[in-house]
């Protein structure tokens, strides 16, 4: 039987697997779907080798689709706030949200030029599962994105409106793929393979036990950097021959969402977001000129706030400010952690013009805690 604490449903290692030691208590999958309502779908596209030649590949990336409530209930809004520490990126509809603190809809997370087709996609899904839910409504989903045009053919629309579908209908709870999957696919952190990673913690609390879940797509920082629990060991893991193989990167960035099933106002959600970066730092990114560091926040709790008809007086609970710390801690831990997954249940990959991204040395970080 799987430990998902070690291990991706494929059996793929996770950050514990090589004895990092990590602060706080994951939930049972350790991933942002232990946020109950909470699934998450993906679309992966890998296909050629050799040359690029744009409109045929190679091809590198995919969508992720992150889905705030069960399929039937995506149309009640969930409070959220979101945080950028370096705006050089985009994710759709976060005027939005901090106009109004709330958002519906899937989240989707794909390469840089595929963002409003993941956009468009998201409303032409629930035109189709909801029809005429936008009848007398707009719909601005949250769609965000990095960069992955070293290893993909990024100008060449690979990701296509069924794509985005089929990571929506696909979302599931429970233990998640973790590495190059869905828009993680063609990403590159600290100069080695990066992509799609998650975790959790369990925060005790006078109303809870709460649950604070964190997805990322890594792609991201220096090699000289790369901090893992403490330790810089980007250096010390730098190989001439891979070094060869992979150029220096300036386009780098980092989406992260957070969710929780703790009661928080759209202000509370943005504190949580605004730490999301702390746990970046732990790992060596600093928000450099060219990265997109971007992170929403949202709770599934006071769905019937939401809801209320215009005729009433709607109300709400929460957790006081003064008690935000714990879920504070949370989100740092779990950011940091989701990071570290990205990496290290990946492999090597080669993509267009035989750019070359080498896996995260998983034995010689082992060694170096054990």
């Amino acid at each position: 039987m799987i430990d998902h604490h070690l291990e991706t449903p494929a059996g793929r290692p996770r950050a514990r697997a090589l004895g990092l030691p990590f602060d706080g208590r994951p939930g049972p999958a350790n991933a942002l779907t232990d946020v109950p309502g909470v699934t998450v779908g993906y679309t992966t596209l890998i296909e050629g080798s050799g040359p690029l030649v744009v409109g045929s590949g190679p091809v590198r990336t995919g969508v992720t689709a992150i889905l705030p409530r069960p399929p039937g209930d995506l149309l009640v809004p969930v409070f959220a706030g979101l945080f950028s520490a370096n705006g050089n990126g985009e994710m759709t509809g976060s005027h939005m949200i901090a106009e109004t603190g709330a958002m519906t809809l899937p989240v989707t997370i794909t390469n840089t030029h595929a963002c409003g087709i993941a956009r468009d996609a998201t409303i032409d899904w629930i035109n189709r599962t909801a029809p005429g839910a936008l009848d007398d409504a707009w719909g601005l989903p949250v769609a965000a994105e990095t960069y992955d045009g070293f290893l993909n053919d990024i100008n060449g629309r690979h990701l296509r409106a069924e794509h985005v579908a089929a990571a929506i209908d696909g979302a599931a709870g429970g233990p998640i793929e973790e590495g190059s999957v869905g828009g993680g696919t063609g990403m590159v952190c600290f100069g080695f393979k990066g992509g799609s990673g998650t975790a959790s913690r369990i925060v005790d609390h006078p109303a809870g036990p709460f649950t604070i879940g964190c997805f990322v797509q890594a792609n991201f920082g220096p090699r000289r950097n790369l901090t893992i629990r403490g330790r810089r060991l980007g250096p010390d893991l730098a190989e001439p021959a891979l070094i060869d193989r992979t150029p220096a990167r300036e386009k780098s960035s980092i989406i992260g969402v957070i969710a929780t099933d703790a009661p928080l106002l759209p202000h509370q959600l943005t504190r949580l977001a605004r730490r999301a970066p702390l746990g970046v730092a732990l790992t060596g990114g600093y928000a450099y000129h060219s990265s997109g560091d971007i992170f929403l926040a949202f709770s599934t709790a006071n769905g019937d706030a939401l809801t209320a008809p215009k005729t009433s007086v709607s109300s709400t609970t929460f957790v006081p400010d003064s008690a935000l710390d714990p879920l504070f801690d949370a989100v740092v831990q779990t950011v940091e952690e989701a990071i570290l997954n990205a990496m290290v249940a990946n492999q090597d990959m080669e993509g267009r013009d035989g750019n070359f991204v080498p896996a995260l040395p998983r034995d010689r970080v082992a060694a170096a805690f054990a």
